[in-house]
């Protein structure tokens, strides 16, 4: 009998796990007596591996954040890569996370130039340094993209080669969006105002604050608002307590159950930038979306950055259609006055409504399931 077919997996954060979870469901449903070793998180640990470290200590926010935990990153990353070598197997797959996971490929590539190596998840080479994708050509063997114009971006740039296989978020469409009486609700009154301050800490420090003053705004403006917050579970304490004092009390929806239901709620959202864009896009849910870091950050990223929104969707759409506040523009009077016409029967709402519309076809919503499709991409990498 063949050996099992051996799959070693490395996610270093939750927006990793939450991808190598359904991969490793999709790789088990297509080779029943795969193996799978490797580091993840919770997600990842149901499905089968036994990470050798809690990811959460490799979770840092910010440029500034690095210098205190990089010797443990940095030994984290040769542990990992010794890990690899010592499981022996068919295939490496990398998720997400790059500073992390792109240090281990090429330590792995280095001890087992032969082993295929997989990327799950593009770095932003077509936002900045864009030198990296013909980089990885030395240490990556197959990207699989999450956004549909990546491919491109990788041809153009002289990356590895690349596939678009669709956002996981594709999977979870009808949790996301509303049944007749859900959308009912987005139509009544008190509308719900969707709040996604972002879920590390260090982005709830500079989010929070300003995102009160802004919902305040509004309410002053359009009147009662029922308020959510989404909230991961580890940080749901603390964001309470900070809330307990804001002049329009938000409730929390911290289980993945209240939080789908106040996206098929929410009337207009106010996001931190990010996937939850993408997200609400994807769940029609008009937005003003903001990012405020430390001025280090602000620095760094005018310096790097090579796109004209770092918006998702919008970078999705091709267009501007999602209003961004960042850094210094991150001013709560702008905000509001962006935020509050969405939240009524007006031109702004309605061409955000119209443009997420187009998703489907963009992103070819409707066809093949990303994980079935990364799986396939995988398999073929690991059987040569």
């Amino acid at each position: 009998m063949p050996r099992p077919l051996r799959v070693f997996l490395v996610a270093a954060e939750e927006s990793g796990d939450r991808l190598g979870a359904p991969l490793m469901r999709a790789l088990r449903s297509m080779r029943p007596e795969v193996e799978f070793t490797g580091v993840g998180g919770a997600q990842m640990t149901a499905q089968g591996i036994t990470p050798p470290f809690p990811i959460d200590e490799l979770s840092i926010m910010g440029f500034t954040s690095i210098p205190a935990k990089l010797p443990n990153i940095l030994r984290r990353i040769r542990q990992t890569a010794a890990a690899v070598a010592a499981a022996k197997p068919d295939v490496l797959v990398i998720i997400d996370s790059p500073d992390f996971t792109h240090r281990v490929a090429r330590r792995v590539r280095t001890a087992m130039p032969d082993l295929p190596i997989v990327d799950y998840v593009s770095p932003s080479v077509w936002a900045w340094r864009p030198g990296r994708a013909k980089a990885m050509r030395a240490y990556v063997d197959h990207v699989l993209a999450l956004l549909p114009f990546e491919p491109e971006a990788h041809r153009r740039l002289g990356g590895p080669a690349c596939t678009y296989v669709g956002h996981p978020m594709i999977e979870r469409i009808a949790e996301l969006r509303p049944n007749t009486d859900e959308a009912r609700r987005r139509e009544a009154s008190p509308p719900v105002l969707l709040v996604m301050p972002g879920s590390r800490r260090g982005e709830l420090k500079y989010m929070l604050p300003i995102f009160e003053q802004t919902v305040a705004q509004v309410a002053a403006t359009v009147g009662p608002l029922e308020v959510v917050i989404a909230a991961v579970p580890r940080l749901a304490a603390g964001i309470e307590s900070v809330v307990a004092s804001w002049r329009v009390r938000p409730r929390l929806a911290v289980t993945q159950e209240d939080r789908d239901a106040a996206f098929r709620a929410a009337r207009a959202a106010l996001v931190k930038s990010g996937t939850g864009t993408l997200e609400l896009a994807l769940a029609g849910v008009p937005m003003v979306a903001s990012y405020k870091g430390s001025a280090i950050e602000a620095f760094i990223a005018r310096r790097l950055v090579k796109v004209p929104t770092v918006i998702l969707a919008n970078l999705v759409l091709g267009e501007k259609v999602v209003p961004e506040f960042l850094q210094e523009d991150a001013e709560p009077g702008r905000m509001a006055a962006a935020l509050a016409p969405l939240l009524g029967d007006t031109a702004e709402r309605t061409r955000q409504v119209e443009a997420f519309n187009r998703l489907d076809a963009i992103m070819e919503i409707g066809t093949a399931r990303p994980s079935d499709r990364a799986a396939e991409i995988v398999l073929k990498a690991a059987e040569g």
